[in-house]
């Protein structure tokens, strides 16, 4: 997307860790001003590791690019009063403390909505601001147990087993995302805005659309199968004489290419693999013929035999293979930001959208309390108002080492 498509917009961030804090920086990614407010001893994000970067936490780092950063003690009223004003001039609001925290601190969608009728303000939380479970914490793999998606992952007859990265977060924070966006279109056109309610768990039960939709439909509950899809076949993982391949050559015509080039010409005409179903039914006995075919050559043979007959395969890449790639290297799929004490970071971009968008990131994640004066001045706040707050220690200011260039 262009990075000025939300030229304009005022982003107040009040999240942590992870998947608010996507939210706000994809917004940014797509030009809104967004600014970080944390603690002045900076948010839990901040803590977590390894790996670190020169004492930056890389998950930090990872979610916060192309935010300027307000540090403020929230339990002082006059720093509240101060995040009022800001809020009544701004167009979103993203906060992820438990359900009822903002409005202890006076700084919930309503005392919010009556200054400033049009926020579009995004609460972000483990269950959801309204369910019987709202008081509850949790986190991205306590959501991953609690949403069944650990009960379908791993091997048959294995543990449960859960996705390394918290893709539970990432999920909640794109659909946090995809909301605001479309309240702030709704606002175009009524000047309205409106409180959105988006949780870890509804994102994550989205997430397993077909999955769930599975279960639904038959009241079965998923078997582990590792690599493979539940609902086609050949389509999952198999050992080569050097590595793995993931194979997907279930449509007819892939399929009867695939006998063909396995040796397997029986395979096409065998009862059991005949259709799609079938094959699915009867995984275990075609796995025994595919898993000895593909175990006689290497990988990249493969890879190079199955391209030449259309039918869709890929390496079962490592991620230093992966960033290795021509099509990594070539994709538009990694920015990288010049952190004043990290120095260069690389991390993957926003690379979506327009195809003719520069995808390097213009701020590099802030550091506590970075831009909190300058922030203060351009919200209306006098060098006067700006000074008794400091002094205060209602507000904190951070001097950023100089950008090392690299």
């Amino acid at each position: 997307m262009p990075r000025d498509s939300l030229d304009g917009i005022r982003v107040l961030d009040f999240s942590h860790v992870v998947a608010g804090p996507v939210c706000g920086m994809l917004l940014g990614d797509l030009g809104a001003d967004v600014v970080k407010i944390e603690a002045l001893e900076g948010e839990l994000g901040r803590t977590l590791g390894p790996p670190w970067i020169n004492g930056e936490s890389v998950v930090a780092l990872s979610v916060n690019r192309n935010k300027r950063g307000l540090a403020v003690n929230l339990k002082d009223p006059e720093a509240r009063k101060a995040v009022l004003r800001m809020a009544a001039n701004a167009d979103v609001i993203i906060e992820s403390f438990r359900p009822g925290v903002m409005e202890k601190l006076g700084l919930g969608y309503p005392e919010i909505a009556t200054l400033n009728p049009g926020i579009v303000y995004c609460s972000v939380s483990a269950y959801g601001q309204n369910s019987s479970q709202r008081d509850k914490p949790g986190v991205d793999g306590i959501i991953q147990a609690a949403t069944g998606l650990m009960s379908t992952l791993g091997e048959a007859g294995a543990g449960p087993t859960k996705v390394s990265i918290p893709i539970a977060d990432m999920t909640t924070g794109y659909l946090a995302t995809v909301t605001i966006l479309a309240a702030l279109q709704k606002r175009s056109r009524t000047q309205t805005g409106q409180q959105l309610d988006v949780s870890l768990y509804n994102a994550t039960i989205m997430l397993q659309q077909v999955g769930m939709s599975f279960f639904l439909a038959t009241d079965e509950e998923p078997q582990r199968i590792g690599s493979a899809a539940a609902y086609a076949a050949p389509n999952e993982a198999f050992p080569t004489a050097d590595g793995w391949i993931m194979v997907a050559a279930y449509q007819p015509e892939r399929w009867k290419k695939l006998c063909v080039e396995l040796d397997f010409p029986e395979l096409e005409t065998d009862i059991r693999f005949s259709t799609n179903s079938l094959r699915v039914l009867n995984r275990a006995a075609l796995n025994d013929y595919l898993g000895t075919a593909f175990r006689k050559r290497p990988s990249s043979e493969w890879i190079g035999v199955l391209n030449a007959i259309d039918i869709l395969c890929a390496p079962v890449a490592t991620y230093k293979e992966v960033t290795q790639s021509p099509q990594y290297r070539h994709g538009g799929t990694e920015t990288y930001v010049d952190h004043p004490v990290a120095g260069r970071v690389r991390m993957p971009s926003f690379s979506v959208g327009d195809m003719g968008a520069e995808s390097t990131p213009s701020l590099p994640p802030p550091m506590i309390g970075e831009h909190s004066e300058l922030i203060l001045a351009e919200y209306g706040f006098s060098p006067t108002e700006i000074d008794v707050l400091m002094s205060r220690g209602a507000v904190k200011q951070t001097i950023a080492p100089k950008v090392q260039k690299f």
